[in-house]
């Protein structure tokens, strides 16, 4: 069975920060996913539930109302509650 790369990563080493988690094609079109981590894996405690959807709201409301409009597929908080998912259609770098 082949191991998930982002679930490779040390969360002991991860910081908070914008992170490149992978990029996959569907079709011929490429979708790039973004870990926003807002708190240090097992060092800080995690976004409460009610922060986490304020976050979730504000950030997906600007972002489909943004020039990036047509390119966001995803916005969400990520089950560990230490930040957000970001997926973008296109082939993108962070």
């Amino acid at each position: 069975m082949e191991r998930i790369a982002s679930f490779c990563v040390d969360h002991l080493k991860l910081q908070r920060g914008i992170y490149l988690s992978r990029r996959d094609v569907v079709g011929t079109e490429v979708i790039t996913s973004f870990d926003i981590r807002m708190k240090a894996p097992y060092r800080e405690p995690v976004l409460g539930s009610a922060e986490i959807h304020t976050i979730e709201h504000l950030a997906a409301t600007w972002l489909r109302n943004s020039d990036w409009k047509d390119k966001i597929i995803y916005w969400g908080p990520m089950g560990c509650m230490t930040g957000n998912y970001l997926i973008l259609a296109g082939d993108y770098t962070s």
